[in-house]
């Protein structure tokens, strides 16, 4: 059975996901822990982990607070400074070993974790039953800024969320999805499926409703970060950078900088 995710809002436009049955709960990237708190109270809940994909603040800047009202694991990036942390996780080839994942036993949850730096130079995700939450990587129709990584290390990132299954839920740590599909529409324009998205999404933002989860068959089908080597995107990103663009990498790389000026 999968497990009921929900949806916290905080600050300005970040998403803090609460993994949660009727008396636990385990917390993604709590930036600020006052909604969680109200959250769990007014459900009732035990809060029985907190795990987190990278260092920057509005992603663990709540979790002292929630420390202080409840003693629980708290997972994290082996590579990264976040003080709090118990549990330094890495990437484990061997799929099977309990090495690389984050298990929490009141769901029969295993989520193994993913290296995925670009946005950070250490970040993580976290993926099982048909969950991904990958934090600032991959975002509904979009990716996030190349703060500590490279071009080449986001594109094989991204690479590695692509191969998972098509229907694998996506779980980002922003609402950005209205913005990324209008830059998303200026890259490839003659792409369907990014319109009827557009539509979609619309309507869910004027009833203020979260556009996610996605899932990686449509960012496979609608996020030009995860289509560099669409011939009309190759294109554009050439325009834009005033030179043919032949590799992933340099197309990936010019609409990264297209994307931080639109």
């Amino acid at each position: 059975m999968t497990p009921h995710i929900v949806p916290v809002r905080a600050f300005t436009d970040n998403y803090i996901w609460i993994i949660r049955d009727h008396f636990h709960a385990a917390v993604i990237d709590p930036g600020d822990a006052s909604p969680v708190l109200d959250y769990l109270r007014q459900e009732k809940l035990q809060l029985v982990a907190i795990l987190n994909t990278h260092h920057h603040n509005d992603h663990v800047g709540g979790n002292a607070s929630l420390l202080r009202e409840f003693s629980v694991p708290v997972y994290g990036p082996e590579h990264e400074s976040i003080p709090t942390l118990t549990h330094r996780l890495k990437e484990c080839s061997d799929k099977e070993s309990e090495e690389g994942c984050a298990y929490l036993p009141e769901f029969s949850l295993s989520l193994r974790v993913l290296d995925i730096p670009g946005h950070t130079a250490g970040h993580i995700a976290y993926y099982g039953a048909n969950l991904l939450f990958c934090g600032d990587t991959l975002f509904a129709c979009g990716c996030g800024r190349l703060f500590e990584g490279t071009a080449r290390q986001m594109v094989d990132s991204l690479e590695k969320l692509a191969d998972l299954p098509d229907k694998t839920l996506v779980y980002c740590g922003h609402e950005y999805t209205l913005n990324n599909i209008r830059f998303a529409r200026t890259v490839e324009p003659g792409n369907q499926a990014l319109m009827e998205r557009e539509r979609e999404v619309e309507k869910l933002r004027k009833q203020n409703t979260p556009t996610l989860p996605s899932t990686i068959e449509m960012e496979k089908a609608t996020n030009p970060f995860l289509r560099c080597d669409e011939p009309e995107i190759i294109r554009n990103a050439s325009k834009y950078s005033g030179k043919p663009l032949t590799d992933r990498v340099s197309v990936f790389a010019a609409i990264r900088d297209w994307k931080n000026h639109f």
